[in-house]
């Protein structure tokens, strides 16, 4: 499988060398052009290419969006109908200002992001673990020290691809629901960035409240 990427920072690296390692191939972009990733690509190896944004939605067949959210709306949308977005994307008002939506919580990163790439499926993941520790932390399958990872979306075939290819670089899911339930486990909550396993999870998960 060829997963794009629109960002290619912390997490969009660390993803890219994970799901490499899991047997997948990768395209890296960013906003500054591909002929700024040539040491990226060069230390992720050979199934790792450099493109635009546009081909990197284009020939992903699971698209990562990382990049810092004040970003969202200038991402380009075309080529990503019917496709799985993969959103790890959180909400920082120093960073990125504020957003009346968010603040209020009337909506979620994810659902902003949805709302931005209306034809595809958006599923929120990989946003509450640091970037180091998907390096650091995956486990075997059946490890009792695996750690399990958190995700929402309202596409359910959607969530399965998300769920394998979680699964495949080390970690086990849970799917907490619908895409706004991302609210859960989005920074600022008790499941944020919490090394836990199933049961744990779900109990930091049931302490977030609307």
């Amino acid at each position: 499988m060829k997963i794009g990427f629109i960002g290619s920072g912390h997490i969009g690296e660390v993803v890219a060398a994970s799901v490499i390692q899991a047997g997948h191939s990768v395209v890296m972009s960013n906003s500054r052009g591909p002929e700024t990733l040539t040491e990226l690509v060069r230390k992720l190896g050979p199934h790792a290419e450099a493109a635009t944004s546009e081909q990197a939605a284009r020939e992903g067949d699971i698209v990562v969006v990382t990049v810092p959210l004040r970003a969202l709306p200038q991402l380009p949308t075309s080529g990503l109908a019917g496709k799985t977005i993969i959103d790890t994307m959180n909400y920082y008002p120093q960073r990125d200002g504020r957003i009346a939506a968010l603040d209020n919580g009337s909506a979620t990163t994810s659902e902003l992001t949805a709302e931005h790439f209306p034809d595809a499926h958006v599923v929120k993941a990989f946003n509450s673990i640091y970037a180091a520790d998907i390096e650091t932390t995956a486990k075997p399958k059946g490890d009792p020290e695996r750690r399990t990872l958190p995700i929402s979306g309202d596409n359910a075939e959607a969530k399965k691809a998300v769920t394998d290819l979680i699964e495949s670089i080390g970690f086990d899911v849970y799917d907490a629901g619908p895409l706004h339930e991302g609210f859960r486990f989005q920074n600022g909550t008790p499941a944020y960035c919490a090394h836990v396993n199933r049961t744990d999870l779900i109990d930091l998960l049931n302490q977030a409240k609307e």
